[in-house]
């Protein structure tokens, strides 16, 4: 939906916004503007010239010399090889200096084309004279423009002038996304409504004057509806001794700045109207209408029309149709029929301006294969009472541009009036909803400017037909919300008996695990819980393990998901062997899914479901890459402690040397390794597999998401680097622990740099070296805070039999 902003302030005169104002602040009261474009914004320094004298180029043959008045007084010489001017022709002339929107073929240019004084084969140029094209727009928008050369004024235009103004493009066009439940606003007036209650200025809709001759519409013109369900109104009105002519210059520039091609002022009005009113309207010619007679009803299945732009078109029951006494004129709501077209050689014209079922509408257009401007509007369900005001308006129009006789009534079935809303009026029921405190002659004051009227015998609102989105009190709570200001209603706490509501702490906790995941570039799996009984042969599981212990599925779909999974690794497994088999290089997934435990077996009660989140990778990364992952969710969920890797694990699905259960506070919450390759071949995947498996119940109890703020250290640091020799079965981990437990409070962090193990290290030791970094919270160290904690440090890894190397 667009609108031109001097057509909004024509009908809100007080309206001085800026465009981005204008857009910020309807926006804001719930007309949403998705932006503008300013007509005029490259055009500068552009005045009606008149040329004075022509003479030939005397060093070309196809350019002319002109002498062109600017005003004031002033002549400037102009070089153009434009084929259509002549001396006392009037034209658009940019001046030295000025800018242009685009080149002649109406290409336009980001900017603008800035026009410099310059020399055209030696003679000298001071200026421009411009075709349509070079000012932004086209032909089709300014029909009177020359095909080929220079834009010509009307005479009467003062020399001088703004050309840009005469031209009226000083002027916006304003995009909107309206919602489909405020049809209203698909119309200037209804636009201009909003922009007067938005900006609390007086909103002036033009005044429809009564029209028509002595004599009686009804005497020229018979209709009769058939199918009221889908037609509640028909309106139509005679016009004769038709003029077709172009239509006034302030009508072509409305419309054209909606995007809408000026043609001949019998369109023109109809057109004008639509944008206007935002009722579609259509022109018969009444000659011929067979019996003088339009029917309203619905098609036959298998009926074809030819519609205006020459298609046959296939019907069916539901269409509904136009026709007069012999034959279908029109199909209503989308297009009229080529049988009844307006022609140059019209007399009479059978105006109509209806109402049809929106539903119905939409179905057709999509039956018949054909959308319009006129069906886009319908669809969305129209006010029936809006009829007879667009009506009376287009033959108000009809008058005042001598386009025809008006004859005087008008034929209108319209056999149940749609009456509007009674809303009671409740002002308390409104702040409650919105939090507020908003006295209750503001509100009434906010429903005048949108035409809700107030009755104060009752305690209602009157809600006019053309707001059909109006339905409740929380339909009216809105309308206080938008005028009131959305951004002046205050942060408050909601009330109820319910609790706020937000994620359980279980479901934060998954949620952060999946953040991670993503974040790491894992995506997202979702395998079965029932599962094959071959899955733990697969996985190389013992037969004794309590793995094996299941609930089955006492009417599986086949033995391949007979079970229930006590084990997430298959399905994960799985899902990686088929990307490895479709030669997906670098693959990482993830699962957040039970497992279940049968607390005996045979099964006498619902097993144990453990929600098991389960990593899983090949290509790009290793064990380490992993384990980093594992360790960056701890510190997300708040574990505060280090974990453990114990190397012990015992899985047979994986690496001997390369695999570790996690512990935490001495619970094993979960393990981590590389798949064995022998499990890996039972899956047909020939690249390394590492898998990670947390379990999540564990997990929860461990996490906290209470944080306390720490300041940025104030003190210096001091690193200390040892290097160690070390009995080979001690682990980095034993060493870090003592690290933790003997380090104090100074001791800030710590990282392993070096590990060598070689000819200048004794046999069964390996050399591992790290830095170590020390910083006071609330002073300088000296030297003998550091050479304490290193001393405590250096004397529990001796009693592990640990030396410094030397």
């Amino acid at each position: 939906m667009n609108t031109s902003l001097n057509w909004i302030k024509a009908l809100v005169p007080e309206l001085t916004a800026s465009e981005q104002e204008y857009m910020d602040a309807m926006t804001l009261s719930g007309t949403k503007v998705e932006g503008y474009r300013k007509l005029d914004a490259d055009l500068d320094q552009i005045v009606v010239g008149q040329i004075k004298k022509i003479t030939p180029h005397p060093d070309a043959d196809k350019l002319i010399v002109c002498q062109v008045d600017i005003g004031d007084g002033k002549e400037i010489q102009i070089v153009t090889g434009a084929p259509n001017v002549a001396e006392q022709d009037k034209a658009p002339v940019v001046l030295s200096g000025g800018r242009v929107a685009g080149g002649h073929d109406g290409n336009l240019t980001p900017g603008g084309i800035k026009i410099k004084k310059g020399k055209l084969r030696g003679i000298e140029s001071d200026g421009m004279m411009c075709s349509i094209e070079e000012l932004g727009s086209s032909r089709d928008m300014y029909p009177e423009a020359p095909e080929l050369g220079i834009y010509i004024f009307h005479p009467d235009v003062p020399v001088g002038a703004d050309a840009v103004e005469v031209l009226g493009l000083h002027d916006a066009v304003i995009e909107y996304e309206i919602t489909s439940n405020r049809v209203d606003c698909y119309s200037a007036l209804g636009i201009a409504r909003e922009a007067a209650a938005t900006f609390g200025k007086k909103f002036n809709p033009p005044v429809i004057t009564e029209t028509g001759n002595e004599e009686d519409a009804n005497d020229f013109i018979k209709v009769t509806v058939k199918d009221s369900d889908l037609c509640p109104r028909y309106v139509a009105r005679v016009v004769k001794n038709i003029t077709i002519a172009p239509s006034p210059e302030w009508m072509q520039r409305r419309l054209a700045a909606q995007g809408i091609r000026p043609i001949n002022n019998l369109v023109d009005i109809t057109n004008y109207v639509m944008a206007e009113f935002g009722q579609p309207m259509h022109a018969y010619d009444l000659d011929t209408i067979a019996g003088r007679e339009i029917i309203v009803r619905r098609a036959s299945a298998g009926d074809t029309f030819v519609t205006l732009d020459g298609q046959e078109r296939m019907l069916n029951e539901n269409v509904l149709m136009i026709c007069d006494a012999d034959k279908p004129v029109g199909i209503a709501g989308i297009m009229g029929g080529e049988n009844s077209m307006i022609t140059d050689h019209v007399q009479t014209m059978l105006l109509e301006a209806a109402c049809f079922d929106g539903a119905n509408i939409r179905i057709s257009s999509k039956k018949i294969g054909l959308r319009t401007d006129a069906s886009s509007v319908f669809e969305k369900g129209l006010d029936p009472n809006q009829a007879i005001l667009a009506m009376n308006r287009a033959c108000q129009l009809v008058e005042e541009l001598g386009a025809g006789e008006v004859v005087g009534g008008v034929v209108d079935v319209y056999p149940v009036k749609r009456e509007g809303k009674r809303i009671p009026f409740e002002p308390e029921k409104y702040n409650r909803l919105l939090g507020t405190d908003i006295a209750a002659e503001d509100m009434l004051d906010y429903f005048s400017r949108i035409e809700l009227k107030y009755e104060e015998a009752t305690n209602e609102l009157l809600v006019p037909t053309f707001r059909q989105d109006l339905e409740c009190d929380a339909d009216i709570a809105e309308e206080v919300a938008r005028f009131f200001g959305y951004d002046n209603i205050p942060t408050t706490l909601p009330t109820g008996e319910a609790t706020t509501g937000k994620l359980s702490f279980k479901l934060r906790v998954e949620e952060a695990a999946r953040d991670i995941a993503e974040f790491y570039g894992f995506s997202q799996g979702m395998c079965y819980s029932f599962e094959s009984p071959k899955v733990f042969d697969k996985l190389s599981i013992p037969t004794d393990s309590k793995l094996r212990e299941t609930v089955t599925i006492s009417n599986p779909l086949g033995e391949d998901f007979s079970i229930m999974r006590t084990i997430s690794l298959n399905g994960m497994l799985t899902s990686l062997a088929t990307n490895f088999n479709r030669r997906n290089k670098n693959v990482r997934l993830y699962e957040m899914g039970n497992i279940y435990l049968p607390k005996q077996t045979p099964v006498t009660e619902l097993p144990e479901e453990r929600m098991q989140f389960t990593l899983g990778m090949y290509g790009e990364g290793d064990f380490y890459t992993l384990k980093g992952i594992v360790e960056e969710f701890f510190h997300k969920i708040g574990m505060k402690e280090k974990a453990s890797y114990l190397p012990d694990a015992g899985r047979p699905y994986l690496h001997p040397g390369r695999q570790a259960d996690v512990s935490y506070r001495g619970k094993r919450v979960g393990y981590i390794g590389e798949v064995h390759p022998v499990t890996a071949a039972n899956y047909a995947i020939k690249d390394r597999v590492y898998v990670a498996v947390l379990d999540m119940p564990e997990i929860v109890a461990a996490a906290s998401f209470d944080r306390k703020y720490q300041g940025i250290a104030k003190f210096p640091a001091s690193s200390r680097d040892i290097s160690l020799v070390v009995p080979k079965e001690i682990l980095a981990g034993d060493i870090e622990a003592v690290f933790d437990k003997k380090g104090g409070s100074y001791l800030e962090s710590y990282e392993l740099f070096d590990i060598y193990e070689g000819s200048q290290i004794e046999s069964g030791f390996k050399s591992i070296a790290y830095s170590l970094v020390f910083r006071g919270k609330e002073k300088n160290l000296e030297e003998n805070d550091i050479t304490n904690a290193m001393d405590a440090i250096l004397k529990e890894l001796e009693s592990m039999g640990i030396a410094l190397r030397k």
